[in-house]
């Protein structure tokens, strides 16, 4: 069993004077379908909050426990903030970069300037603030989890959003990624507008429609 985050690494960097420590980590970069989305949280130094024993890798949780620690950071954070970055920048800029602009839309909109970001395996070269980045982050580190967690949340909940707008592909229930549902409904459908087309197998069909 893993062991669950802890804040050794916030305080570490708390201990040394730094109060406001933002955690970042990023969602979607493998879906076929949506954007890219990161999510910030600052927490209080030394919380103490009784639903952190629960935070855990956003994918290691159930949608509805999610949704419940989710509420619960966005009132307990010192600040948070998700970033999303759409599809046609996935596929102009790749998802690498995507990711990493999606991380600094979200810490840019983070109430408070953080002082340094504990980032999940990424480092931001773009970002002047000081980093450390943290291979497994999420499974590290609260504040990176929590990060994750509403990251996950707010981009399941645009997925719902499409389901309504671009019927057939089920992403309320697949969210974007690839299921042998979602491939059924591809090769029946097509892509549709929020299909990633630098994302095999859309690319090829995208080159077989062309062809035609």
């Amino acid at each position: 069993m893993r062991e669950r985050p802890t804040f050794a690494a916030e305080r570490a960097l708390w201990e040394g004077g730094l109060r406001l420590v933002a955690g970042v980590d990023e969602v979607g970069r493998g879906p076929l379908a949506g954007p890219v989305a990161a999510g910030a949280v600052i927490l209080p130094p030394g919380a103490r909050f009784r639903w952190l024993s629960r935070v855990r890798d956003s994918k290691e949780l159930t949608p509805e426990v999610r949704e419940e620690l989710a509420g619960r950071i966005w009132d307990g954070a010192v600040a948070a903030a998700v970033g999303f970055v759409p599809v046609t920048s996935v596929d102009r800029i790749g998802i690498a970069e995507a990711s990493r602009q999606a991380m600094l839309a979200a810490v840019g909109d983070l109430r408070e300037r953080p002082e340094h970001l504990l980032i999940d395996a990424f480092r931001l070269r773009a970002c002047r603030l000081g980093q450390t980045p943290i291979i497994h982050g999420d499974a590290i580190s609260l504040s990176i989890a929590c990060a994750s967690i509403i990251a996950k949340v707010a981009r399941d909940r645009f997925m719902d959003v499409q389901e309504l707008l671009f019927p057939g592909y089920a992403f309320m229930s697949n969210k974007g990624y690839y299921t042998a549902e979602h491939a059924e409904a591809l090769h029946r459908l097509g892509p549709c507008e929020i299909h990633r087309r630098s994302f095999s197998p859309v690319k090829e069909m995208v080159a077989a429609i062309a062809t035609v």
